[in-house]
Formats: C-alpha cells, structure tokens, sequence
C-alpha cells in the first residue's frame, strides 16, 4: 500500500541538523566533528482537515501496511502541494525515504467526516 495520494490542508517541516558531536575539555575547549555533510532527523507533520472518514482510513491502513514506525515509503508530490519554494527543500532531499513518527491521529469532526495528522521522520 502507498501513502494516500491526498493534498494536506497544512504542514509543519523541520529541517533536521547535520551529525556531529561536541567534545568540551576540562579547560573549557570544545571541539566539534562533523559525521556527515547530509542533515538528519528532519520531520513533517501533515494535517488534513474534514476529509471523508474513508480517506482518513486509508491513512491507518498505510501504517499497519508499513508495520507502523518499521518500514519506509517514498512520498507522493501531491503532499507537497502548495509549497511555491523549490519542493526538494521540504522533501530532505527529493527521493528521501519516509517512516511514521507515531501512529496517525483520526479526530471525528461530524458523522463521516473527520481530520487526520501524521507524522513522519526522514531517514537517510
């Protein structure tokens, strides 16, 4: 199963940082070494407000499909829609695999209508 093909109504990205590790010596120094030259532990929180209660299903399909927070899954473009910088920026980069942060949150709005968050984590 692949991640719902729908347009979220908002969306929250945090870029992550670049691995390192701090070293400070008794005198104060610090020395800091850099692991990597790719950011890691960035994550996206996706909303989708007052979808259909069969879309907001498929949202809890897709994560039993994945084994929860085990398996990874590429992204649609759809999720990035509406962005108007370069869609790579919020994909950490384009092509990055995705795993589920925590289960989804299904929220009943009325009979048959329902908001659904997500969030996932980017890994490398």
């Amino acid at each position: 199963m692949a991640f719902p093909s729908l347009t979220p109504t908002g969306r929250q990205f945090t870029p992550g940082d670049f691995p390192s590790q701090r070293f400070n010596s008794q005198s104060g120094a610090e020395v800091r070494i850099l692991y990597g030259s790719r950011r890691v532990n960035a994550t996206l929180s996706l909303s989708y407000a007052n979808v259909t209660d069969a879309n907001a299903e498929s949202f809890l399909n897709d994560y039993s499909a994945q084994l929860g927070t085990f398996r990874t899954f590429t992204l649609p473009s759809v999720v990035f829609e509406g962005w108007s910088g370069t869609a790579s920026t919020l994909d950490a980069p384009s092509g990055t695999k995705w795993r589920y942060d925590a289960e989804p949150q299904v929220q009943a709005v009325r009979p048959g209508i329902s908001s659904v968050t997500v969030s996932l984590r980017a890994v490398a």
